[in-house]
Parts: structure tokens; C-alpha cells; sequence
């Protein structure tokens, strides 16, 4: 019996910890810190996209949240509050609203794709390539996030985590539509010398 209670002890003490060091992880990613994200990323993407897979199918849909869930994360790292739960409890409540919200553009996609489909293949087609070219800008966005400056973080993350159009994202940031449009491209142009393999510069 001591030897169960010594285990149990430990194994609390050992919860706490983790606890602890996933909240200090959560700090540094508010502040930008790149490599605590990747190390956030590395211990508990595992669960969430468990969490996902049961919500969603196929897995490749859960596999495309999760993405999205990390992004929201990402930029939204300094709204968590210790006092109100874990941090992967706070996780999971983001990944449940992206993965309804991902769940409910994807009816919505095959609803349309159906419906352009009763009027012949010939316009199926351009559907489904331009699905998969929004869905690889959408890949090549995430992985040069980290290079970005906070606001175009925030105008991208809505226009191509959430498919925001710029009038939406200017009231949802509340700000000039015409400082929504520069951010974007500023943002866009950024990212475009990352892929090409140029050094970032500031900002």
C-alpha cells in the first residue's frame, strides 16, 4: 500500500510539473519565442490531434485542424489564464471550436462541389485544384509565421485560417480597411522571400 501512495504522490508531483513548465512554454510563446512553441507543439500536439481525430474524420480533417488549433495558439498564446484551467484544457477548448468550424466549412465545400457537379465535370475540376492551391498557401503561410510581425500575423491568420474577406477582417480588428489590405500584402510579400529563400529582414 505505501509503495501504491508513493506512486501516486509521485506521479502528482510529476503532473504539477508538467503543468507548470507547459504554462511558463505558454508565456515565452506569448512573447514570441519560436523554439517554446516548437517544444509546446512537440509535447502536446500528439494529444490534441487525438482529441480531433475523434471529433472529425477523415484523419487528413483532424490532421488540418490541428494546424489551425496551433496557429490560434500561436497568436492567441497571452489570453491563457492559469486560474481557469491546464494548459492543454485550454488547448482542447480551441481545437474543439476550430475542428466544429473546420467540420462546418467542409459540409459546406461538398454541398457546393455536389451541387456544381450535377452541371457536368467539367466544372468540377477547377473547384477541387483551386481547394488544393488554397490548401497548400495555407501550409506554406503557417510555416513562416513565426517570421511575421504581430499584426500581419493577425490580419493572415483571418483571412487564410478563417477565410475572412478584408472588409470582415477590418471590422473584426477594428481597423481601417485600407491598413487590413497593406498588412496582408506586406504579410504575403514577407513570406514569398521566405519560400524564395531569402535572409527575413525586419519586420
Amino acid at each position: 500500500m505505501k509503495a501504491v501512495r508513493a506512486g501516486g504522490v509521485q506521479g502528482s508531483v510529476s503532473s504539477i510539473s508538467s503543468i507548470d513548465q507547459e504554462t511558463e512554454l505558454l508565456k515565452r510563446v506569448a512573447a514570441g519565442d519560436g523554439e517554446a512553441f516548437a517544444e509546446l507543439f512537440a509535447r502536446l500536439a500528439p494529444r490534441v490531434l487525438g482529441f480531433l481525430v475523434h471529433l472529425l474524420r477523415p484523419r487528413s480533417l483532424a490532421e488540418e485542424a490541428l494546424q489551425e488549433t496551433f496557429l490560434q495558439i500561436w497568436l492567441r498564446a497571452e489570453d491563457y489564464q492559469p486560474g481557469v484551467g491546464s494548459p492543454l484544457a485550454w488547448m482542447l477548448r480551441i481545437a474543439r471550436s476550430r475542428g466544429v468550424d473546420l467540420l462546418r466549412r467542409e459540409t459546406s465545400r461538398r454541398r457546393r462541389e455536389e451541387a456544381v457537379g450535377q452541371a457536368g465535370p467539367r466544372t468540377l475540376e477547377p473547384v477541387g485544384t483551386s481547394r488544393l492551391e488554397r490548401n497548400e498557401r495555407r501550409r506554406r503561410i503557417r510555416q513562416g509565421f513565426a517570421h511575421l510581425a504581430t499584426p500581419q500575423r493577425a490580419c493572415l491568420a483571418l483571412a487564410y485560417g478563417e477565410d475572412l474577406s478584408h472588409p470582415r477582417i477590418a471590422e473584426r480588428l477594428s481597423m481601417p480597411l485600407g491598413s487590413v489590405k497593406s498588412r496582408i500584402r506586406l504579410g504575403m510579400k514577407r513570406l514569398e522571400r521566405l519560400w524564395s529563400g531569402e535572409r527575413p529582414g525586419p519586420g
